[in-house]
């Protein structure tokens, strides 16, 4: 079976593998959307990004994970100090994280979200500087990682959805589909 997960992000790699242990990874194409209702702005990038993958294959996997607090999208951040303004906005509140996920199997497409919850702990301008001289988050949406464990209080929901693949939702899908 030829599967491809379109994405280059080495978090997506590392989950896809408790499903799949062997597949391809092809770079999406496609131009991510910024703007919009967070679930349905998840869900239309990953589709995005899994229909610009023209290789033929069995499964393909493509995902968008989206940060949201008050209606604003916390994307990647762009630099350093668009890192420190979003962890400075997002310190000690709760916020939204919803991963949109495309699949195509065997021809068919499937897409959905997942969303999740994380409260940030409060921190002072300094902790974040120093969050983001340490762990370097700017390929992260929010700025930051639940895997680094030090920037979140706590969270409810999926876990592996809040590092960017809901694995238990994928995986039902596949399972369904296949």
């Amino acid at each position: 079976m030829k599967v491809i997960l379109a994405s280059t992000s080495p978090r997506r790699k590392e989950l896809l593998k408790q499903i799949f242990p062997v597949f391809s990874v092809v770079s999406p194409s496609a131009e991510e959307a910024e703007t919009g209702d967070p679930k349905t702005l998840a869900v239309e990038n990953a589709v995005k990004k899994g229909r610009s993958v023209r290789e033929e294959c069995d499964v393909l996997l493509s995902c968008d994970t989206v940060v949201a607090l008050d209606g604003k999208i916390y994307g990647k951040p762009k630099d350093d100090f668009d890192a420190v303004k979003m962890l400075t906005e997002l310190s000690g509140k709760t916020h939204s994280v919803v991963s949109g996920v495309y699949l195509k199997i065997n021809g068919k497409e499937v897409s959905f979200y997942e969303e999740s919850f994380v409260k940030m702990k409060k921190m002072t301008h300094q902790e974040i500087v120093d969050y983001i001289r340490t762990y370097r988050p700017l390929d992260k949406a929010g700025a930051y990682g639940i895997q680094d464990e030090t920037v979140v209080e706590g969270y409810e929901g999926e876990y592996e959805n809040i590092v960017g693949l809901p694995i238990a939702k994928t995986r039902r899908a596949i399972e369904r589909n296949l």
